[in-house]
Formats: C-alpha cells, structure tokens, sequence
C-alpha cells in the first residue's frame, strides 16, 4: 500500500506542478515527493521549503500545535479541496487541501504548497478534478488500511479472550467478516518471538502479547480463502510476511474453518507448525498443519516425559535415538544417516538403553520416546 500512496503523491503533484505530501487523520506522513531546496531567482514562494513541512518530512508527522491549527481551519470537515492560508511569523505558506476521503469519512489530508496558484473551486480546472480523483484512491487505500487494523484488533480478541469476552469477540469478528468465507490463520515467529522495531505487520494481522506481557507470542495474520481445500494463499501471504523479518523467522499455516469460534484452535494449528519449520529443514520457512504428520504429537505436549530428561542430557545419544526411530528402527538406514558403523550404532543404543532403562524394541516405548525427542527440540 504504501508504494500506490507514493504513486498518488508522485501523481497529484506533477499534475498540480507542487509539492505534495500526504498524512493521516494523525497527521503522521505517509508520503511525499521531491521538494527543491532553493527558491528561483525570484524567491518563488511556492518553492520554498516551509517550517510544518520541513518538520513534518524530518520527524515523519506535525506536532500537536500544527494539528490544532490546521484542524481549527476546517480540515476534517472538509469534503472538497480547500484553501488554508498561509502564516509568515510560524514560516508556514499558504496550501492546497485535498481530503482523501472513503465512505464518508476523512482518511487522510493530501497537501499542496502551489503558492496559491490553483483555485479549489474551480470545477472546470481538469489537472485539479484529476487530482481530486487521486485523492479520492489515497482515501480508498487508507480506508483499506484501517479495516485492515480494526480486524487485526478483533482477532486479537478472539486469540487473547476468554469466556463472555471472547464470545462476544467472536461475534463482532463474525459481523465484520459477514460472508462466511473460508479462513486460515498464519503464525509468523521471529526470532525471540516478537518483530523487529518499526516492522510493519501485514494486512489483518494481530501481534499478541506473551506470558510477561510483551509482543513475545508471535504475529497473527488472518487471510480469507476462495475455498477451504486451497491454502495457497494463506501459504503465500506468509512467505510474503518472512521476507520483511530476520533470518531464522518461520511461519505456520492452520487448517481452515469457516467458524470464527474456531480461530483459538487454528492458531494453535498455526503456532505448532510454525515451531516445527523452525527445526525441521525439509518443512522450513513456512510449514502447514496438514503436512505435519508425527510433529503434530510433539507439539501437543506440554513438555517431553521426564523419563526421557537422561537421554536429553546426552545430546549424541539422543540424536542416534531420534535417528533411529525416524527410520522406524532400521539399523542400516540409521546408521546410513548418521555415516557410522552399524556396531557404534548397536552400542549407542545399549548406552541409550542403560541411560533411561527403556526398551526402544517396544511399541509404547518408541512413541514415548519419539514424541519426547521431538517436543524438546520445539521452542
């Protein structure tokens, strides 16, 4: 989105041959074109670069005071192009005001410093209304944007809630999405659990809180299917996520519903097969709940049998023990993976079998242990 509100800008400003920058209804920038560093010859004010837009580009946003004056004009009633007048002591100069507006609400202010050149109410000036349509799709993009939020806001909810809170989280969820569509949910994890600073969730996604309260549980995303059997773009939205995080992040797709009170156990879904492309290379960077097979086991448990915690202070021997059980206990096929000789492999498993006292030749056992090997190497 933010590359279309750059192209708006771009746009608006080579048809009203100005400067341009667009801001929220916060005012903080969002946008803006290339400004000249110098007056003409002639000390054009419309090229000289002004105090609330100087501080605006340098500090991303206006300050209180700034927000108070212009929004003491009009501004956010504003549902055509305005005038606002210019204020030499605050080296504030005269601008443009198109309101980027959506559904009959003000999304944004897309400003011009034209030197006052273009008359806002001139209906036959053709640059001005191709302008105003542009403003218009910034408006659009802006209302796509805080949708996008307020959803994030609600998922949240239904992630985070319990008892009537969640119901009734649900249930406002369940109005906004309306349709009835098929959904998925992607659990994005960084690494440490939490994004990076200044990093920009994708569209519907919910950053969610950990034990201690901080953003340590993962990142969200909700995505909408055409049908419940096609989980590609669920899969994509979350490789598209892990591009713009660091190295080590992965990512996990749930099964999909179409239930909104069944998103709690999708995110579990989400959030298991995210820490299994963690560990797993064949399943990395994004892995899906369908395709976990076994590792769906481990992930359920709290935490590996304490019968096992012997073989986990080993780490060699708990890897020839993983091994082995991964190829169902073939002697030969293990020690191919491991590139041993199969009497080292016969010994490890007798160390593996004195450690813990357990028989990797029975049934209960293996399960026991495999599944334990595997939770302790999830986060």
């Amino acid at each position: 989105m933010r590359d279309d509100l750059q192209d708006v800008v771009d746009e608006v400003s080579r048809l009203l041959g100005a400067p341009a920058t667009l801001e929220d209804v916060d005012f903080t920038l969002l946008a803006f074109c290339a400004h000249p560093t110098d007056g003409d010859e002639e000390g054009d004010a419309a090229t000289a670069m002004d105090a609330v837009r100087a501080r605006s580009i340098l500090g991303r946003g206006s300050t209180p005071a700034t927000r108070r004056w212009f929004e003491g004009l009009g501004i956010a009633r504003a549902e055509g192009p305005l005038r606002t007048p210019a204020d030499p002591a605050a080296g504030v100069l005269t601008r443009l005001l198109l309101p980027a507006r959506a559904d009959g609400r003000t999304r944004g202010y897309l400003w011009l410093l034209d030197g006052g050149r273009t008359d806002p109410a001139d209906a036959a000036d053709p640059a001005l209304a191709a302008a105003v349509a542009l403003a218009a799709r910034a408006g659009r993009l802006l209302a796509d944007r805080d949708d996008d939020r307020d959803l994030g806001a609600a998922l949240a909810a239904v992630l985070t809630a319990a008892g009537p809170a969640r119901d009734r989280a649900v249930r406002a969820l369940s109005d906004r999405l309306g349709d009835g569509a098929p959904l998925a949910l992607v659990a994005l994890h960084p690494p440490g659990g939490a994004p990076p600073e200044g990093w920009r969730p994708p569209p519907a996604a919910a950053v969610l809180p950990g034990p201690d309260g901080s953003g340590g549980d993962g990142v969200a995303v909700l995505v909408r299917l055409a049908r419940a059997a096609d989980l590609r773009p669920a899969a994509a939205a979350a490789a598209a996520a892990l591009v713009r995080l660091p190295a080590g992040a992965s990512a996990g797709v749930s099964a999909a519903t179409t239930d909104v009170a069944d998103l709690p156990g999708r995110w579990a879904q989400a959030r298991a097969a995210a820490a299994v492309a963690a560990v797993v290379p064949r399943l990395a960077p994004v892995a899906q709940w369908a395709e976990l097979g076994g590792w769906r086991t481990a992930a359920a448990l709290p935490a590996p049998d304490p019968a096992v915690a012997p073989l986990l202070a080993e780490p060699l021997l708990a890897a020839t023990a993983e091994a082995y059980l991964d190829a169902a206990g073939s002697v030969a096929r293990t020690a191919a993976a491991l590139g041993i000789h199969r009497q080292t492999l016969y010994y490890r498993l007798g160390r593996v079998a004195a450690l813990t006292g357990l028989d990797l030749a029975d049934g209960d056992t293996r399960l026991l242990v495999h599944a334990s090997l595997r939770r302790a190497r999830l986060p």
